[in-house]
């Protein structure tokens, strides 16, 4: 969901964005259908299949979200060196600085809490948004 809504609110020229789990259980599967209607619902259409996190991923890209302490943590256990670590922050520290929340767990649960994650990400990626376009202003 953070990787579609971060799609349409930055020039996909300028940056890659992707996703990846942490845990093999939904490998090469679209997310569950709850959250592709609550999604589209809202214009958004997450195109992703599950992958897996891995060091390479580090290479790969700039800046690393996750959505709660426990990815937090199996992130940081993955990374190489302390550059790596910088690169790791969790998502809604953007939305609510030095909180540390953890973004709720919508995977088995009801469309109210997935239309609840998808807001608190969709505020989340605005400030994201703006600060990666205020980078090439």
């Amino acid at each position: 969901m953070a990787e579609a809504l971060l799609k349409k609110k930055v020039d996909s020229d300028k940056y890659y964005i992707d996703s990846a789990g942490l845990d093999d259980y939904h490998l090469g599967e679209p997310p569950c259908d709850l959250t592709l209607e609550v999604c589209k619902k809202h214009d958004c259409y997450p195109e992703h299949r599950a992958r897996l996190f891995s060091p390479h991923d580090f290479d790969r890209f700039d800046y690393i979200y996750v959505m709660d302490k426990y990815n937090l943590q199996s992130v940081l256990q993955k990374a190489r060196n302390e550059e790596d670590k910088r690169k790791v922050k969790l998502i809604l520290d953007e939305l609510y600085p030095g909180e540390h929340l953890d973004v709720p767990d919508p995977y088995m649960q009801n469309g109210d809490m997935i239309e609840k994650v998808y807001h608190l990400l969709d505020q989340a990626t605005d400030i994201i948004a703006q600060k990666l376009n205020d980078l090439h202003a």
